[in-house]
C-alpha cells in the first residue's frame, strides 16, 4: 500500500504506507490525499530505490 500526498502547488508525493514524508521542510504544505493499493511500475521502482516518488505539476505540463 502507498500514501499519496499533494501540496499547495499540486505536486505529487508517493511514499509507502505509514512512512513519514521524507523532507518535512519542503516547499508547500503536504496533505494526505488517499491510500492506494497499487501504483505504476515506474512509481513502484522509484519508491523502492529512493523511498519516495515525487512529481512536480510543472514537469507534467511541459510534456
Amino acid at each position: 500500500m502507498f500514501d499519496v500526498y499533494l501540496n499547495t502547488k499540486r505536486d505529487l508525493l508517493v511514499v509507502r504506507n505509514g512512512l513519514p514524508i521524507p523532507f518535512p521542510d519542503a516547499s508547500g504544505r503536504w496533505r494526505k490525499k488517499k491510500k492506494v493499493a497499487s501504483v505504476s511500475e515506474d512509481i513502484n521502482l522509484a519508491v523502492q530505490r529512493q523511498g519516495y516518488y515525487m512529481r512536480k505539476l510543472t514537469d507534467f505540463k511541459k510534456r
